[in-house]
């Protein structure tokens, strides 16, 4: 019996298909190429992963779940690989300890390219022919590897910012002198609001089943709060003032001797800001950037405000349009817009921290097999974040989308956004 040829829908969707794989692969190289073998190397922190390391368990991904599954014969390209990259799936085995990734001075850069070009070449014929399965895999592949792109970068800038020398990822920015306009509550009803992913398009199992959430009267702001205004909170004794903070905040303060957000340095009596471009003087108008759940609740508490729910800051963005950056200066440093809409900046510039804790939405069941530990089991002792950040990949954001922190950690791009009860 003669198959039926492949439909016109199928082989235009197998070649789009073929095309963001292509060009999510070619980003991510694309974006070490500042970097030297030894910057790849280095792990500065057991929060971060070496540059070389993320090149690596992107392209295990698409081995271990694509072509271990689909090519016939498999041969793995290295078989220690598939303990040395394997992030967190114990359905898959064995994985190197997280902390000691930095030892791994074998293999070498070259090497972990090398793997990527192997891997690339034998995804090629499977792109072609992918059925809806497959292509569900290779799909998800593609929006991890952007989450990893995105890690990629916090990751260098964290290791780039332990160097006195204050070295830039790359070359000095364009600096544009931005305002900040004048920060406003925009009211927003309460009542009961359809939240969580429609399943129409592409989405990660943490952002359904879609269901009904109730929302009390509230107000938003209509941007996020500044680094002139987040100074203000410093020169005010915030961090002295233990009655702002959680209790958990409090001990990090007190444990980390934090004083301002991450990257801040004070130099001769003027604040600087550590960026992906080098030690800058601090944008006062830009988004305060690298801040930890616990200060932005404590400054919420000083603003006479709160963070808002994930579902408040999901109903407002609803509709809101994915501002997304345009090139690699507006990527690796947030900056203050000011296009005419109601709420500004909820995407685009810095992830913003919810009062919300990482839980599974109702009725949520995670997927069987390894592929269902991606998010699920993690579901636990986080808060979540909304929106995207000047590193998120194009393409990559959505009013769904939800990210989630432990609430100590400042090395994402995180910032803040307030709310206040009706």
């Amino acid at each position: 019996m003669r198959s039926l040829p492949r439909s016109v829908q199928a082989e235009a969707a197998a070649r789009d298909l073929a095309a963001r794989y292509w060009a999510v692969r070619a980003r991510s190289r694309a974006l070490i190429a500042p970097l030297s073998a030894e910057d790849a190397c280095v792990q500065a922190m057991p929060d971060t992963s070496p540059a070389k390391w993320h090149l690596a368990h992107v392209t295990w991904f698409f081995e271990t779940f694509v072509l271990e599954t689909r090519e016939q014969p498999f041969r793995a390209f290295h078989p220690a690989f598939r303990e040395l990259f394997n992030s967190y799936y114990n359905g898959v085995g064995r994985q190197f300890p997280r902390a000691e990734r930095g030892l791994l001075t074998r293999p070498s850069l070259a090497e972990v390219l090398d793997y990527r070009a192997d891997v690339d070449a034998r995804m090629a014929p499977l792109l072609a022919n992918a059925d809806s399965a497959l292509a569900a895999t290779i799909e998800l592949g593609l929006h991890h590897e952007q989450q990893h792109q995105e890690l990629l970068l916090m990751d260098i800038k964290y290791l780039l910012a332990q160097n006195p020398l204050a070295p830039a990822y790359r070359g000095a920015a364009v600096r544009t002198a931005s305002v900040a306009t004048p920060l406003a509550f925009v009211p927003r009803a309460g009542g009961l609001v359809e939240v969580g992913h429609d399943a129409a398009g592409f989405h990660f199992d943490n952002e359904t089943p879609r269901h009904q959430a109730l929302l009390q009267p509230h107000a938003i702001a209509s941007r996020l709060v500044s680094n002139g205004e987040y100074l203000d909170f410093i020169r005010d004794g915030g961090y002295d003032k233990a009655a702002l903070w959680l209790a958990d905040g409090w001990s990090a303060v007190r444990a980390g001797g934090w004083r301002a957000p991450l990257y801040w340095r004070e130099i001769d009596g003027a604040w600087f800001e550590f960026t992906l471009h080098g030690l800058a003087p601090l944008e006062l108008a830009a988004p305060v950037c690298h801040v930890s759940h616990y200060e932005a609740d404590a400054y919420a508490q000083w603003a006479g405000a709160r963070l808002p729910t994930e579902f408040e800051w999901e109903a407002a963005a609803e509709n809101a349009p994915v501002r997304e950056a345009q090139d690699e200066d507006a990527q690796l440093h947030p900056r203050a817009t000011a296009e005419d809409a109601p709420l500004r900046d909820l995407f685009g510039a810095v992830w913003q921290w919810t009062r919300s804790a990482y839980l599974p939405y109702p009725g949520f069941r995670a997927p069987p097999g390894a592929v269902g530990e991606y998010n699920g089991k993690f579901m636990s002792n986080q808060m979540t974040l909304r929106g995207s950040c000047c590193a998120t990949p194009p393409g990559h954001a959505r009013a769904t989308y939800r990210n989630f922190f432990y609430a100590q950690q400042r090395w994402p791009f995180t910032g803040i956004r307030l709310a206040r009860d009706a």
